[in-house]
């Protein structure tokens, strides 16, 4: 995709991948919600693409499989080509890790994702299961060079103690993850944060940043402090590669392509500002329920989805 060809639109490199990637992303969880139906999904995704967004963001578990599903009908036709498609798996087991990789091959109709992350690490014990011989990286390996995928990262939402344990493992196996899904918001700078804690890191190591839960689901606006564009832009302002956001609407679509169109570096005291406005709002985590609670854990809900455990971690 020539980036000339959309001047509104900001591209960034993924780390030390060399990719340039929209930065601004299509969150796929909101493609498959019961009030989005399957034509609307498909000219989101579409239109997205059509004004520039190449990074498309799904998951193994969204929806069933339907978000997966939709965006697979949407990238036929020649949008596959214009498109940096990644998913996410839930599997620990190398067994399960990739029957579900399989399955998302065959929902999104690909032959290759671009990247693969594992999901959900919200647990001290997931980047041993992950690590394991028999565990969900070595699939994934396997599967790289096999061709089933170019890159391979992991998400998490609850602590960025766990991602930087995450981190810590994985370099004492030797590997290096190509990118990293936390949330980057407004409210995370001040509780559990993931900006001040991981993002030193993954910039230090030219890893991937993929921000999430820049609006939290809307969560953040209820605080009454900060207007959609101004969630936007402070996450576009961290050296985030990209910024994913759900979008269940073409006007949420416009919405997120114009806090791209608008986007300016934001001076230190604007930062302050908005930081300011939203530290009690904060402080108690309390606008960030995915950190404080288990209601957005789905692996919580369904222990089945990360497959036999091992007895023993070595």
């Amino acid at each position: 995709m020539s980036e000339s060809a959309y001047p509104e639109m900001l591209y960034r490199f993924l780390g030390h991948t060399g990719e340039k990637v929209s930065a601004i992303g299509v969150g796929g969880f909101h493609l498959g919600l019961g009030q989005v139906d399957e034509q609307l999904a498909i000219r989101i995704v579409r239109t997205a693409i059509e004004r520039g967004v190449t990074f498309m963001d799904n998951c193994w578990d969204y929806n069933d499989g339907v978000s997966e599903i939709r965006m697979g009908k949407a990238l036929r036709d020649g949008y596959r080509d214009k498109a940096f498609l990644m998913t996410k798996i839930d599997g620990r087991s190398k067994k399960e890790a990739a029957r579900q990789l399989d399955e998302s091959l065959r929902r999104l109709q690909v032959d290759y994702l671009d990247l693969v992350q594992h999901h959900e690490v919200i647990r001290y014990e997931d980047p041993h299961r992950i690590f394991h011989e028999e565990g969900a990286n070595a699939a994934l390996v396997e599967a790289r060079e096999a061709g089933k995928l170019r890159y391979i990262g992991f998400t998490g939402h609850k602590d960025p103690r766990i991602h930087l344990y995450m981190l810590e493992v994985a370099a004492a196996h030797g590997f290096t993850f190509d990118a990293v899904q936390m949330p980057l918001n407004v409210m995370d700078a001040h509780y559990r944060s993931f900006e001040k804690q991981v993002l030193p890191y993954l910039v230090e190591h030219d890893i991937g940043v993929l921000g999430m839960k820049c609006l939290a689901d809307g969560i953040l606006l209820e605080s009454n402090t900060v207007t959609p564009i101004e969630c936007l832009h402070y996450g576009l302002n961290l050296p985030t590669s990209v910024v994913i956001t759900g979008i269940d609407s073409l006007e949420i679509l416009d919405q997120a392509l114009e806090a791209v169109r608008t986007f300016r570096p934001l001076s230190e005291q604007q930062a302050a500002s908005l930081l300011a406005r939203t530290a009690q709002a904060a402080s108690s985590g309390g606008f960030e329920p995915f950190k404080t609670t288990s209601v957005f854990d789905g692996t919580a809900q369904h222990p089945e989805w990360l497959g036999e455990e091992p007895e023993r971690v070595p």
